[in-house]
């Protein structure tokens, strides 16, 4: 993508911090979540998809949410990890661009996956009879689409959006990637319309997600409440703690960074948000997932059983 609107054809990513003394700390410590994120999310693809077991709409949403994470998270750490060990973090408009979309395309097509996710466990806890008709792999796919066409559209609008902004002298981002506040803060012209363009579209990506995921476990846990046996309770709320586990993770700091004006959060501020969800979160889904799922457990046992015995 070319900088015709722009004076400006590269920028600098300040960075985490300007402490000399945390740059080489703070590097070998996201070096080793990132490890643990590519490890994690890429195990659990393959463990999702070698075992016939997990071959379920549960899983198959779970196996889309770890390739997102995997993803988005890859879009990001590895030029953060670059501004610690890097005197200048130079970044051209063009990358700036890409990586913008693709940050967007992966965090919103996260959101829409975790309420297609909801919507699953909705469908298993509410309406068991019909579950497999109701879940069928063409509506699993048809909620895929969706997820993406959404994650698709919403990058494509803020990317357009801060793509057509003029940047004139001040080169340098507040940041450790291309997000669009900080893209927004460096704006010669008027600044409005672009962040009306971000709180709607981020109340749309945000909000639709949310309200899905409200309206499911509202009705999950009527569901529940209708429940004798307190077994059948335990069992039904087991194979929902995983996912509010994580959606509270995300949306909380997505929320807390997105959905206030810039004038009341503070960059400095945003930054730990957008680290939170940009870098723990994709981290921590397959460890929840992991931990807390007996299935996974079962063909995680099974699998590194095989290895052994081989």
């Amino acid at each position: 993508m070319a900088a015709e609107n722009s004076s400006v054809t590269e920028f600098i990513l300040a960075g985490l911090t300007d402490q000399p003394g945390l740059q080489i700390p703070l590097f070998f410590l996201f070096l080793g979540f990132y490890l643990v994120t590519v490890v994690g999310n890429l195990g659990l693809i393959m463990l999702i998809g070698l075992n016939s077991r997990l071959h379920t709409p549960m899983y198959f949403f779970l196996f889309n949410l770890s390739l997102i994470d995997f993803c988005y998270s890859t879009t990001i750490t590895p030029k953060m990890l670059k501004s610690f060990v890097s005197k200048h973090n130079i970044i051209l408009h063009a990358e700036c661009m890409t990586q913008l979309f693709f940050f967007c395309f992966f965090v919103i097509s996260e959101s829409f996956v975790l309420s297609a996710m909801a919507y699953d466990r909705y469908v298993a806890i509410c309406r068991p009879l019909v579950y497999t008709v109701t879940m069928s792999p063409e509506v699993c796919l048809l909620l895929l689409l969706g997820v993406y066409v959404m994650g698709f559209s919403g990058a494509l609008a803020h990317t357009g959006s801060i793509a057509s902004l003029t940047f004139c002298a001040n080169n340098i981002v507040n940041h450790f990637m291309c997000d669009i506040l900080p893209l927004l803060e460096l704006s010669c012209n008027s600044t409005y319309v672009h962040e009306l363009v971000v709180f709607v579209v981020v109340a749309v990506d945000i909000g639709m997600p949310i309200i899905t995921i409200f309206i499911s476990y509202g009705l999950i846990l009527c569901s529940i409440l209708h429940i004798h046996s307190a077994e059948g309770k335990s069992k039904a709320f087991s194979t929902c703690s995983s996912h509010i586990i994580v959606v509270s993770l995300f949306f909380g700091s997505g929320a807390f960074m997105y959905l206030k004006p810039p004038s009341i959060l503070p960059l400095g501020q945003g930054k730990v948000s957008s680290l939170f969800y940009t870098i723990v979160v994709p981290m921590l889904n397959p460890l929840i997932y992991s931990l807390r799922n007996k299935d996974v457990k079962i063909a995680l046992r099974k699998a590194l059983g095989i290895k052994i015995f081989l």
